[in-house]
């Protein structure tokens, strides 16, 4: 069963920030780096409470292959829906990725 997701703004600003820096460094990585995102969001629709809760808030967390960073969200049942609340790269503040 597919569950929509929905994104908070500070997360899409995460993923604006990630993907420019990695086309900075090199032409065609930020596009590497959006498709590890848009797949692992994809596994997290079809399937969200495969992945463990990170904290005492319901919070969920996807770790994004070949890139250090984490999709961080929450499983809303009633509505099937995905609140992906940071895109957190795994050497920032760790608190910072819990957004509500």
């Amino acid at each position: 069963m597919n569950y929509r997701y929905v994104m908070h703004e500070e997360a899409v600003k995460d993923l604006v920030e990630a993907y420019l820096w990695y086309e900075k460094q090199r032409e065609g990585l930020g596009g590497e780096f959006l498709s590890a995102i848009r797949n692992i969001v994809l596994r997290i629709s079809l399937n969200p409470e495969v992945f463990a809760e990170r904290s005492n808030r319901g919070y969920r967390e996807a770790m994004v292959r070949k890139f250090p960073y984490s999709v961080v969200f929450s499983v809303y049942k009633r509505k099937k829906e995905i609140f992906i609340s940071s895109v957190h790269h795994h050497k920032r503040d760790p608190y910072k990725k819990y957004r509500t």
